[in-house]
């Protein structure tokens, strides 16, 4: 079973245990060619608790009449179960919807249970990379370069897009996702999940001592990933869904409305070992 196919079946799991609100709000940033610029690079959904989800906004040029068509009013008043069931598939609009819906639903059940730790855990720092390690880095992280360029690390650059190999000639940039095998340690975009590029880049690291996932996205309980051997899941948990929806169509920073959210394998009790 892929990780797309866990985490959805995770989240609907959810959501037939606990209560989830409707959906009050969805936004929509502006579609543009040739991919998105930082600051329109997410859209979310809010729902009426002030929980909601996040998602990338990683579509192909043939989903762009569908996008653009999206209309927010016809979202408000309808369950995020709906569009989480479709996630998984062929469709990369659905999937982009139902990523968001599953973070909204996990984040519902987080503001219930009380079950979001590591607000003021830095998700990079457990990694602690030092001189000798070889890290891998699946999807380039520009603020991270310098980090690891001065712990004395060597950087493997794992990336998708063949046009960063030639922009960044002085970095070590690789399309193949085997270079990880040859990495202790594992930095990994949470937009792999939404590519259905996880799978592949965990199978690659079993040799490696330390796996995170980071990424705004990553707004859902662990499981599956640690089922799979990633180490740290780190995310962003939404305090205000609504302020959060404003922001984002303002394009402004997300920082009064969310806060860091950080899982840990070594301090996480799963829920099929809950009692």
């Amino acid at each position: 079973m892929s990780l797309m196919t866990e985490i959805r079946e995770m989240a609907l799991g959810l959501a037939g245990r606990f209560e989830i609100p409707k959906i009050t709000g969805i936004v929509f940033p502006t579609l543009h060619a040739g991919g998105q610029p930082r600051d329109s690079e997410f859209m979310a959904l809010a729902l009426e608790s002030g929980a909601a989800g996040i998602s990338y906004v990683l579509l192909p040029d043939s989903s762009a009449i569908a996008y653009q068509a999206l209309k927010a009013h016809t979202f408000v008043g309808s369950r995020p179960e709906h569009y989480a069931e479709a996630f998984g598939g062929a469709d990369p609009l659905a999937n982009m919807l139902g990523l968001a819906a599953i973070n909204a639903i996990c984040q519902q059940v987080m503001r219930i249970t009380g079950r979001t730790p590591g607000a003021a855990t830095d998700s990079i720092g457990l990694m602690q990379i030092e001189n000798g390690d070889r890290v891998g880095m699946v999807g380039l992280f520009p603020p991270l370069l310098k980090y690891v360029r001065d712990s004395g690390a060597e950087l493997v650059i794992v990336e998708k897009n063949p046009q960063l190999v030639d922009n960044f000639p002085n970095l070590h940039v690789s399309l193949d996702a085997a270079e990880l095998q040859h990495c202790n340690k594992v930095l990994c975009t949470s937009t792999t999940l939404l590519n259905d590029t996880l799978d592949e880049v965990l199978r690659h690291c079993t040799a490696a001592e330390h796996i995170s996932v980071l990424g705004p996205t990553a707004g859902y309980f662990p499981d599956p990933l640690f089922a799979r051997g990633v180490h740290v899941l780190g995310g962003r948990l939404v305090n205000d869904g609504k302020r959060l929806l404003q922001l984002i169509a303002q394009r402004q920073r997300w920082g009064e409305a969310t806060q860091k959210l950080c899982f840990q394998a070594s301090e996480y009790t799963a829920w099929n070992r809950q009692k």
